[in-house]
């Protein structure tokens, strides 16, 4: 019936484009109400045991336990969950694996653990790994083919990132960026949208989901100065992008080296993790960071706060626990846009927008997501200087990224040699035999 169907509508183009219109219309919808349903059950969960680690402030204690016991989980039941969203990014390039059901339910538990333990961790990653968890099972009901199955993943990201930040165009543009650096498929677009609006209406109207917003009273008028120094900025953003990227991969690497036991592993993370507390002398970096975020728009904070929030969030990801990275992104770059106000004589909210969307543009290699994020949350006033931002950022955070298995489609500099569709791991293994082939071709 669908093939008789397909020649059908191709003998006019007008009706092969209603076709199409309809057939990701209905699609994309059914993928924005699972994801966005899955959702508001993660943020309503997440508020209640937030409220329950604040109450209870000896829960922290438990935090090694907690991480071994989603370890434990995730090494009896997870098969190839443990991938987590490089395993979606994968699916929708060339991989042949399956993305297991049991993501969704594994993925939301392990978070919630985590944050109910005080681990520093974000939200968005669980979001995504739900909404493509779901899309996929969805697809395999309905026996959607391959073509249309890496479409429906990417519906799964963008339903997903757009209802857990309330966010639809941005969750839109997200779902379609992040697949390659440096290049955007117009194929998934309409798809994307409808899965990122409807899942962002489930989530707020449906549900009841209420999304934090932050106030920017005035953004500055055109002036080269303030360009100067919001590209001054903007760089800084993008190099400590940077450095969370590496370091959390680094940390990743060498635990796993040192305990080949996940459950151990992610015991000795918890245990660091209230080590770091007593040094710093605050609970401050724990969770989400969404008090750091606020202080960085209604007053000053500490100098170092987006240090300290990036040792503990690389950590808590570096040993295994389950969680995001982008909401501790949008805490380290607004806590570092109002440290670095004082010094270029700006405004603190003004650098704290702009470092919010900046370094989880440079962390994920979507600038033009990331600009759309910062008018759909601080408004149009600040548009140029938010584009710049996010722009110098994504360009001087160089070719690394939260997602290892995120393609390079063009590279960032034509003076940097990158086969297209390189991944960002490989990109590495690239740098470390160039010098070795360079040396055969002049022997030669």
């Amino acid at each position: 019936m669908a093939e008789q169907w397909r020649r059908f509508a191709g003998r006019s183009s007008y009706l092969a484009l209603w076709s199409t219109f309809i057939k990701w219309t209905v699609l994309g919808s059914i993928v924005g109400v699972l994801s966005g349903t899955a959702s508001a059950v993660f943020l309503k969960s997440l508020d209640y045991v937030t409220d329950i680690r604040l109450e209870h402030g000896w829960l922290l204690f438990l935090l090694p336990l907690g991480g071994a016991l989603v370890s434990f989980l995730y090494m009896r039941y997870g098969l190839n969950s443990a991938k987590g969203n490089n395993l979606i990014l994968e699916q929708i390039g060339e991989g042949k694996e399956t993305i297991p059901l049991r993501m969704a339910p594994l993925v939301l538990f392990g978070t919630l653990v985590t944050h109910l333990f005080g681990g520093s961790a974000g939200r968005e990653g669980t979001a995504v790994q739900m909404g493509g968890s779901l899309a996929e099972g969805f697809g395999r009901l309905i026996r959607i083919n391959p073509l249309d199955r890496k479409i429906l993943l990417m519906c799964g990201i963008s339903g997903g990132f757009g209802s857990i930040f309330g966010t639809p165009l941005a969750g839109t543009i997200f779902g379609l960026e992040v697949i390659a650096v440096g290049m955007i498929s117009h194929k998934a677009l309409l798809p994307c949208f409808v899965a990122s609006f409807t899942g962002d209406l489930v989530a707020s109207r449906l549900w009841r989901v209420h999304h934090t917003h932050y106030a920017v009273d005035v953004f500055p008028g055109i002036d080269a100065l303030v360009i100067a120094k919001v590209v001054i900025a903007s760089v800084i953003f993008g190099l400590v992008s940077m450095v969370f990227s590496e370091l959390t991969h680094v940390l990743k690497r060498t635990f796993t080296a040192l305990f080949k036991n996940p459950m151990l592993k992610s015991a000795v993370g918890g245990l660091i993790i209230i080590a770091l507390v007593y040094i710093a002398g605050t609970r401050d970096y724990l969770g989400l960071g969404l008090p750091l975020i606020s202080g960085a728009f209604d007053s000053d904070v500490s100098p170092f706060a987006f240090l300290w929030k990036l040792l503990f969030t690389s950590i808590t990801l570096g040993t295994g626990f389950q969680g995001g990275e982008v909401t501790p992104l949008f805490a380290i770059g607004a806590t570092l846009g109002n440290s670095l106000a004082g010094i270029l004589y700006v405004s603190g909210p003004f650098l704290a927008a702009l470092g919010f969307i900046a370094v989880f543009s440079g962390a994920t290699n979507t600038p033009i997501a990331c600009f759309i994020m910062g008018i759909e949350l601080f408004g149009s006033g600040g548009a140029v200087y938010m584009f710049i931002a996010c722009i110098v950022s994504f360009l001087f955070s160089g070719h690394t990224g939260i997602y290892t298995s995120q393609r390079v489609g063009v590279s960032k500099s034509p003076l940097i040699s990158i086969p297209e569709g390189t991944t960002l791991a490989a990109v590495k293994s690239l740098r470390k035999t160039r010098p070795e082939e360079q040396k055969e071709t002049s022997e030669q």
